[in-house]
């Protein structure tokens, strides 16, 4: 692993937003991080940063959001290098420094390991994503991290709770905050009220240098891509339909869904 300091002003070298954009993600994100109290005084906060629109922003705006804050917290750039054949090793380790925000680069070969297991044209995905979440969670673990932020927005949320409901029968999706399955960490997910097309429209403004994901992010005919084809089209149709979905997902009633372990249904009676 490899570690910065702080060098130079963390927004010196990055392209300005129109104001009324930037409020907007700083608003989203700080309400997201209030409704939830993700952030406490004291926290030291690892922000995974893949190199997607995503995670630029994330970290982006937990900057803007540390210097104005009422309370001291830390922030702890941490990037996965997996490995993967013409990653740009540079780019993430250059950018950081450039910001002066502490960072470490976790050097670990993950995908061979998931093309050794995963036989050709079959979805990567799963496994991936369990490979590189055990590897983050030690990494908070090695750098005395207190909170892992991680980029999923408002329409990953969404697509989840479909993914879950059409293929799992589950009514589930990401949250907001969540203890980790190890117990070891607490994961936050501060863009939980933004949508992902506002956040493409601030990261192309900003200028971030994106790395691509080549490893499943290219696979054709994925679930989640079928789900998100889905609600682009309800966009189109019925703008504010997905940001509806997101309010139900905040407002359940257990009363009037079907799970007995919510509600106690058996006991309901008219004495």
């Amino acid at each position: 692993m490899n570690t910065t300091s702080r060098e130079v002003d963390t927004r010196s070298l990055a392209k300005p937003v129109p104001a009324k954009l930037e409020a907007k993600i700083r608003a989203g994100v700080g309400r997201a991080i209030s409704d939830f109290n993700m952030i406490e005084a004291g926290d030291r906060v690892m922000v995974c940063l893949s190199g997607g629109a995503d995670s630029y922003t994330l970290l982006d705006i937990l900057l803007v959001l540390q210097k104005a804050a009422p309370i001291d917290f830390e922030l702890v750039a941490v990037n996965l290098d997996q490995k993967q054949p013409g990653f740009p090793q540079q780019v993430l380790p250059e950018y950081l420094a450039s910001l002066g925000v502490e960072f470490r680069i976790v050097e670990e070969d993950t995908y061979s390991v998931v093309k050794r297991v995963i036989p050709e044209g079959k979805t990567t995905c799963s496994l991936c994503s369990r490979l590189r979440r055990g590897v983050l969670y030690n990494a908070a673990a090695e750098i005395g991290a207190s909170k892992i932020a991680l980029g999923h927005h408002a329409d990953d949320i969404v697509e989840t709770a479909f993914l879950n409901m059409f293929y799992n029968s589950r009514l589930k999706t990401m949250p907001a905050k969540l203890k980790s399955d190890d117990q070891r960490n607490i994961v936050i997910r501060p863009l939980a009220y933004l949508r992902e097309s506002l956040i493409k429209q601030y990261a192309a403004l900003r200028q971030f240098p994106i790395i691509p994901c080549n490893l499943c992010g290219s696979q054709p005919k994925l679930q989640r891509q079928a789900i998100k084809a889905m609600l682009q089209q309800w966009d189109k149709s019925n703008p504010g339909r997905v940001e509806n979905i997101l309010k139900s997902l905040c407002q359940v009633t257990p009363s009037h869904l079907l799970d007995r372990n919510l509600f106690d249904f058996t006991n309901l009676t008219n004495l």
